[in-house]
């Protein structure tokens, strides 16, 4: 079959890698109808978080059910399901607790209670490196889903691929930034980066009772994207100060709740990057230090953009004197995913209008590089096999 394959940092090609078999009684094999490209991908691209072989990418995927493993009793031949990215077993304590993404059985090789750095992790991911269970990933033709009476859900018939495809990931990732800060209604939500995660937490900010939600990224053709398919206030940090201009939205408080949809590798400066080296740091915390500042006092911040390493210098005493409440993870999308694809279903969220970008799998090289490097407008990018 043919399959997105990255090789080292820099380096992703589409190859011919041998079919996936069913390997234990709980598995299916997929025919992948549609896949995407993450924003988390990019950071296994630059080399932020580190793979040392070659290994199938995505983790955004749906498809049609191929083969079933004989312990499986949910799924059926030619049944159509989105997959959720985390991998959970279904019954070790935290999959018992509402905690998936701390699955104890699913990343056997590399899990642990310490969250190290190259080591000790939770739940495995699809496609997301060894240290997340080396599964391979569904940006190609054939995946193999482990746990499939667990997390794949049937799609409806009426709803197409793209309708639902962003169940996987960026639609409950965005879910729980908001889910977590429990709204009340009435409630002003700054939600910094406009790209996938970003545009679908506007959208759950509006559902879950946001008087106001603000948009902040440095790239205009993503803030228009913000304002065509969200409706939401922009702001430019290459504009105006960010928080001056948050504080003058707020009466001087700040934001109720800021998210970081960014992570580790934001737009930086060459002193930001000279910090980083001196410090031994992966990327920034430079979205996490503006948003620690735009927050109004008892305020809470969400961070869903992903971190790997420590950082230097961070702003505990901030954090403590403003008593901000902080969340933060891997998105619990077994928690989620029933009630979102209602929330599809009942035409209460429009989840496909923020693709730019369809191609087939064997252009997913293009893809990258265009969705990497931010060109010709790139938003999303969705991959056909």
């Amino acid at each position: 079959m043919k399959a997105v394959v990255f090789h080292k940092p820099g380096d992703i090609r589409v190859d011919t890698v041998d079919d996936p078999r069913i390997e234990e009684p709980g598995d299916v094999i997929l025919k992948v109808t549609a896949t995407a490209i993450c924003g988390s991908d990019l950071h296994i691209l630059s080399g932020g978080v580190p793979q040392t072989k070659p290994m199938i990418m995505g983790h955004e995927f749906m498809g049609i059910v191929e083969e079933v493993g004989p312990g499986v009793t949910k799924l059926k031949k030619g049944d159509r399901v989105v997959v959720p990215f985390p991998i959970a077993c279904g019954h070790c304590f935290f999959c018992q607790h509402d905690a998936s993404p701390a699955c104890e059985n699913s990343n056997y090789k590399h899990y642990g209670p310490n969250g190290d750095v190259l080591d000790q992790k939770g739940a495995a991911l699809f496609g997301y490196t060894d240290l997340y269970g080396g599964y391979s990933g569904g940006q190609a033709e054939y995946v193999r889903v482990p746990y499939a009476d667990i997390s794949p859900r049937i799609v409806p018939d009426n709803l197409t691929d793209e309708q639902v495809l962003f169940l996987t990931d960026i639609f409950p990732t965005g879910w729980s930034a908001i889910d977590w800060a429990q709204l009340k209604g009435g409630e002003v939500v700054a939600i910094f980066g406009s790209g996938p995660v970003g545009l679908m937490a506007q959208k759950a900010a509006w559902i879950n009772g946001a008087s106001r939600v603000i948009a902040i990224d440095p790239l205009n053709y993503r803030l228009e994207k913000a304002r065509l398919v969200n409706k939401v206030e922009t702001l430019n940090p290459h504009e105006v100060d960010i928080v001056d201009a948050i504080r003058s939205m707020t009466s001087g408080r700040g934001a109720d709740v800021c998210v970081d949809a960014v992570g580790f590798e934001p737009e930086r400066s060459f002193l930001d990057k000279v910090k980083a080296t001196v410090n031994f740091e992966k990327g920034s915390i430079k979205v996490l230090e503006t948003a620690f500042q735009a927050v109004r006092r008892s305020g809470t911040v969400t961070i869903m953009g992903v971190y790997g390493t420590p950082f230097d210098n961070f702003p505990m005493g901030r954090i403590f004197d403003k008593g901000i409440t902080l969340r933060m993870g891997q998105a619990p999308v077994l928690n989620y995913i029933d009630k979102l694809i209602d929330l599809v279903k009942e035409e209460k969220v429009t989840l496909d209008d923020i693709i730019t970008h369809r191609l087939p799998l064997a252009d997913a090289a293009k893809g990258y590089e265009i969705f990497d490097k931010k060109e010709d407008d790139c938003v999303k990018v969705v991959l056909k096999p």
